[in-house]
């Protein structure tokens, strides 16, 4: 793709039809939206699971950095990591 190069994530543990695309945020304006979410501890985006303790536990031994640990907010429960890319990633239990 000529200068442009962008990385592919997906789970080994899982069932392969879902991937994380990371690019590089040379665009000066996404950079700049993707630093105001950050700063504003707004999620990027969000990913349901099944059992929130068991796949923060998880993490936590992977030394995944919490910025908010599972919480309870009425019918969910939510819990913000950071992605090392400069995203904050939801989780939630519902």
């Amino acid at each position: 793709m000529g200068e442009y190069k962008w990385l592919t994530v997906a789970s080994s543990e899982g069932t392969g039809d879902i991937e994380k695309l990371l690019e590089p945020m040379e665009f000066s304006p996404a950079a700049f939206y993707q630093k105001a979410l950050f700063d504003g501890g707004i999620p990027a985006t969000s990913v349901v699971v099944s059992n929130i303790q068991q796949e923060y536990d998880r993490l936590v031994k992977l030394h995944v950095i919490f910025t908010m640990k599972p919480t309870s907010m009425g019918p969910v429960t939510v819990a913000v990591l950071e992605d090392t890319c400069g995203n904050l990633i939801q989780i939630v239990q519902q």
